[in-house]
C-alpha cells in the first residue's frame, strides 16, 4: 500500500511541475507536450531507483529513450505513408507499426537494455 502512495505522490508532484513549466511556454501546445510522456518517464525513474537501484533505472532509461527513437521512426513513416503514398490513416498506422517494432527491438537487440 505504501509503494502506491509513494507512486501517487511521486508522479502527481512531477506532472504537476511538468505542467506548470509547459503552461509558462509559447505556444500552448507545449502543456500537453511535457505534461504526459516526461513526466511519467521521470517518476518512472525515480521509484525505479529507490526500489532497484541506480543501474537498473540506468537500463530502464536506455529502454525509453529506444522507444522514443522508434516513435519518431514511427512518425515519420505515417507522414510519408499518408502525404506521399496516399494511403488512409488505418493502413498508414498499421504499416508503419511495423517500422516502429523493428525499429525498437533491433535497437533493443544490438545495444541491449533491461535484463
Amino acid at each position: 500500500m505504501t509503494e502506491y502512495i509513494v507512486r501517487f505522490i511521486t508522479g502527481g508532484m512531477i506532472v504537476s511541475a511538468f505542467a506548470i513549466l509547459g503552461d509558462m511556454l509559447r505556444p500552448k501546445s507545449f502543456a500537453g507536450l511535457l505534461g504526459a510522456a516526461p513526466s511519467v518517464a521521470l517518476a518512472t525513474l525515480a521509484i525505479a531507483i529507490v526500489q532497484h537501484g541506480r543501474p537498473y533505472a540506468a537500463a530502464e532509461s536506455w529502454t525509453m529513450i529506444y522507444g522514443a527513437i522508434a516513435l519518431a521512426c514511427y512518425g515519420v513513416a505515417v507522414c510519408h505513408l499518408l502525404m506521399r503514398f496516399r494511403l488512409g490513416a488505418l493502413p498508414a498506422t498499421i504499416l508503419a507499426f511495423a517500422v516502429w517494432l523493428v525499429v525498437a527491438f533491433g535497437l533493443l537487440a544490438s545495444f541491449g537494455g533491461a535484463a
